[in-house]
């Protein structure tokens, strides 16, 4: 197809004519009569054209041009134009009317004016769409920082995921971000404007776990002195988040798959049935396969959450965003003391690299916030016997450590590479052939609003 166009014309013979000459020609399109019934079909994210005759009973052209144009200024209109209208195809210009055509007219005349009209509007979704695009990655960036390969390819599905309905798993060690990971998937979620609702699975007893999932009615049992809407039905339109889903007793797993299957729920004490529509986004530490062999976990239900999974590297592997890490939660916490982050000497960023972080980014945040306080070394020096690095052997750790100097150096510079060379001591070619090899960009690193040049 070539595109869609919306056909508005009081008279039946006209509205068929012109629907036969555009479909013939690969255009998908839809007539109407009235011009508030081709209003109610309207959005902003139309990507076709509309053609409209402008002497209509109720709402005329050029009336239907006024909303649309107040519904988006870039939505191609052509009107259709009897003899002695021409003043008026000329205020309907005026208005923003993409073209005018007069009465009568060849097929030849109205196909290239729609022709012209659809590659603008093609133009003009597709401009948007970058634009879109490109702000959301830049608002990602600043919530799932890092610059390793791994952060990267994390970053692009979750925008890529964001984007569907599907149930998501997200795996990852203690303290490695998952539900910092789950906000993003509902912050750039069409859902995005409704609830989000986390609950920790470990936290919950089990003797109330029934309740807080799933509501009560007044009576329901010892105790429940008055209606409660559980979890679930507070997600209703927009995303749960279940933390630790391995923790879920079997008995509510149970539960949670018949709501997953249905979409309805029953509150404790109630035998009607409530319609939910939400997203579900889990995590887990353990493989739930492992716990499903274990009779630990219900191989129906895990088929039903892992739909698509997220794995978040520990950061032991993705050592190069330690340094930024670092800085970034350290400058937050000395803000928030109303300090000057003291600077991080070379032989402390060393041992950061050094150290393995088996609490992740959430033992980082703690060694941060401990620097920024003056409260000793972020990271206690390693014994003489002390693994360096587990996983990453002397060459890799080299090269995460260069990427990250190049990294500090340009953004302290503000790309500026003279200074750089100055800062690092380096030859221009031998700077430009590392930060060619680690994959950095000049650009990336100038003021806003400057140029590369």
């Amino acid at each position: 197809m070539s595109g869609q166009v919306y056909f508005i014309d009081d008279e039946a013979a006209i509205r068929q004519a012109v629907q036969q000459w555009l479909e013939l020609s690969g255009f998908s399109v839809r007539t109407f009569a009235r011009a508030r019934e081709a209003l109610a079909a309207l959005d902003r994210g139309f990507a076709g054209v509309l053609v409209s005759d402008v002497r209509m009973p109720d709402l005329d052209g050029l009336g239907l041009l006024e909303q649309v144009v107040a519904l988006d200024a870039e939505l191609p209109v052509i009107m259709v134009t009897g003899h002695g209208d021409v003043p008026m195809a000329v205020q309907a210009l005026r208005q923003g009317a993409y073209d005018f055509i007069e009465k009568p007219f060849t097929p030849e005349r109205l196909l290239d004016s729609v022709r012209r009209a659809m590659d603008k509007r093609r133009l003009v979704c597709e401009n948007r769409q970058l634009r879109e695009q490109y702000a959301r990655k830049g608002r990602i960036e600043s919530q799932l920082l890092g610059v390793s390969r791994a952060m990267e390819a994390l970053r692009r599905q979750v925008l890529e995921l964001a984007g569907t309905d599907v149930n998501v798993l997200i795996r990852g060690e203690t303290g490695s971000g998952k539900e910092q990971v789950a906000r993003c998937l509902h912050d750039f979620s069409r859902r995005a404007e409704r609830a989000y609702v986390a609950l920790n699975c470990a936290a919950i007893p089990e003797t109330i776990f029934e309740s807080e999932l799933f509501g009560h009615e007044s009576g329901a049992f010892t105790g429940a002195q008055g209606r409660r809407i559980g979890r679930i039905e507070h997600a209703h339109g927009g995303t749960l988040f279940l933390d630790e889903i391995e923790s879920m007793p079997l008995a509510q797993q149970v539960k949670l798959l018949r709501v997953l299957q249905e979409r309805t729920l029953e509150r404790l004490g109630s035998n009607r049935s409530i319609e939910v529509d939400l997203r579900v986004i889990s995590a887990a530490k353990p493989d739930l396969l492992e716990e499903v062999r274990a009779g630990r976990f219900r191989e129906d239900l895990l088929y039903r959450l892992n739909v698509a999974e997220l794995h978040i590297p520990p950061l032991r592997e993705r050592r190069e965003d330690i340094p930024l890490l670092f800085e970034h939660f350290a400058r937050q916490a000395a803000e928030r003391n109303g300090r000057q982050a003291p600077a991080l000497a070379p032989a402390e960023l060393a041992r950061l690299l050094a150290h393995d972080w088996p609490g992740n980014v959430r033992e980082l945040i703690n060694a941060a916030e401990r620097h920024a306080l003056g409260l000793g070394a972020p990271v206690p020096a390693a014994g003489p016997g002390a693994a360096v690095a587990a996983g990453q052997s002397l060459a890799e750790q080299m090269e995460a450590f260069e990427a990250q100097c190049l990294h500090n150096a340009l953004q302290q510079c503000r790309g500026n590479i003279g200074e750089v060379m100055s800062l690092l001591q380096l030859p221009r070619r031998t700077l430009n052939e590392k930060m060619q090899r680690h994959g950095l960009s000049r650009g990336d690193y100038l003021p806003a609003g400057s140029s590369d040049s």
